[in-house]
């Protein structure tokens, strides 16, 4: 173990634990002993980490958060299954991770440069992408995929085996179980698909005829007699946006979806 680190004297760290460089943790903490924290990351107090955890660098956790616990799932029974977290996140309070199960790739995962608000919930097994922003309470079952840059309102619960692509936008307050594309904005209990995010589009730094053939792709495909997944299998339909590598990401997340895709906003 290093011996560069800060540990408050009314913290708890297992001897197993391997800590990096330049870590604070503060007092009622409790570091697990199969936890490992990368170099420079923050504990404010009372935060709890266990099981088979990996932490990257410069991560931050406000007080009373709850990562790697058993997932709240009849089936496990103890197994060692992971947590794995990257770089760069901010977990403000109360926030909890569960570890994966058996189900899957026995492995929950979240990617770097983030930000999840008080009393987000991460389920079992869920993949998150990098530069994601999760308002106050945004709850997600387990088997959940975030794409990279996704912003997702306060409030809003998110069903097992749901898809958002990256760079989607949801509303606050949203009750979501069927997939959102990539860079679709959607809200609404239940879920449905209001448009496109154009800003979100801009800040990529896509050109704007790219983000105006985006937005007429949408509006076509919302206006069809077909259903998305036989509009993104028409070769004739699709033949003018062969070119535009958005909607061609578009179409593959919609074709690939398992669970269906949101419903489109009425009128």
């Amino acid at each position: 173990m290093s011996t560069t680190y800060e540990v408050h004297p009314m913290a708890f760290i297992h001897p197993e634990a391997k800590i990096g460089n330049n870590v604070k943790i503060g007092p009622f903490c409790v570091i697990g002993p199969n936890v490992e924290v990368g170099d420079n990351c923050v504990f404010h107090s009372n935060v709890v980490v266990e099981g088979h955890t990996k932490i990257g660098k410069n991560n931050t956790f406000f007080q009373f958060g709850s990562i790697g616990a058993p997932p709240q799932d009849n089936s496990y029974k103890g197994e060692p299954t992971e947590t794995i977290i990257g770089d760069n996140n901010t977990f403000r309070e109360y926030v909890s991770v569960h570890r994966g199960t058996l189900k899957q790739d026995k492995k929950t995962i979240i990617g770097s440069n983030s930000l999840f608000m008080a009393y987000c919930h991460i389920g079992h097994d869920c993949t998150l992408g990098n530069n994601l922003t999760f308002a106050n309470s945004v709850n997600l079952a387990g088997h959940v995929i975030i794409g990279d840059r996704a912003i997702i309102g306060g409030n809003t619960g998110i069903s097992q085996f749901v898809t958002l692509g990256k760079g989607a936008y949801i509303g606050g307050g949203s009750g979501i179980d069927r997939d959102v594309p990539n860079f679709c904005t959607a809200y609404g209990n239940r879920i449905r698909l209001k448009g496109i995010n154009i800003i979100g589009l801009k800040r990529q730094g896509h050109s704007k005829d790219v983000v105006s053939e985006v937005v007429d792709f949408y509006r076509t495909m919302e206006a069809s007699a077909l259903a998305p997944r036989a509009f993104v299998s028409h070769p004739e339909l699709m033949e003018e946006y062969k070119n535009n590598v958005v909607i061609q990401e578009i179409a593959a997340f919609i074709r690939k979806s398992e669970i269906g895709i949101a419903p489109f906003m009425a009128g």
